[in-house]
């Protein structure tokens, strides 16, 4: 079914020049999804990158902070604002000097998160067991306890390359969301 900017005007305001450029948010979308194709194979190698990335933007962030602090004398929080920016300083020293323990205990607390979210939605479906649909909340919260079991089971080795995976398939979910959006503004023509 394709709909054009004459039998819906509203889609053409929606899209403005994207419905001629379609093509451009279409290779945008090829793309991402190459990449974490890409991205799937090279799970480690995507989590070290990602941890030294992060890593780089703490002591970056940090040091600018520091910089910035400098300026602001006579602010009652200067002192707080300088503790601040050494902690960053330290917290991406500690990241790009240790990036598979980073990525370690991030994946951990992304494990505890995964439980806890789980917990608070299968105890969200039991209460809502009376309402239409209550049982997907219910298996949803199952997943969320299965994955972040398994990530814990996996743990410490999982910290190597979970969040490389997950980075993979976001930009592979992301990609296939400009292709359709793309695909859209094409039919909108």
């Amino acid at each position: 079914m394709t709909t054009n900017i004459e039998e819906n005007p509203f889609i053409g305001n929606l899209l403005g020049e994207l419905q001629n450029k379609w093509g451009w948010l279409l290779a945008l979308g090829i793309s991402f999804i190459l990449l974490g194709t890409i991205g799937l194979g090279m799970s480690f190698a995507l989590t070290m990158a990602s941890m030294l990335f992060f890593g780089f933007l703490m002591l970056f962030g940090g040091a600018f902070q520091l910089v910035q602090s400098l300026h602001c004398k006579g602010w009652k929080s200067i002192v707080l604002h300088i503790l601040v920016a050494v902690a960053y300083i330290i917290g991406g020293v500690i990241i790009i000097s240790k990036p598979m323990v980073a990525s370690s205990i991030i994946t951990m607390m992304i494990a505890a998160i995964f439980i806890a979210v789980g917990a608070m939605r299968i105890i969200m479906a039991i209460q809502l067991k009376s309402v239409k649909g209550w049982w997907l909340p219910l298996i949803s919260g199952l997943l969320s306890l299965i994955f972040g079991g398994m990530i814990m089971t996996a743990w410490p080795l999982s910290g190597m390359w979970l969040i490389g995976l997950l980075i993979a398939i976001d930009l592979i979910f992301h990609g296939w969301g400009y292709v359709a959006l793309a695909l859209a503004a094409k039919d909108a023509q």
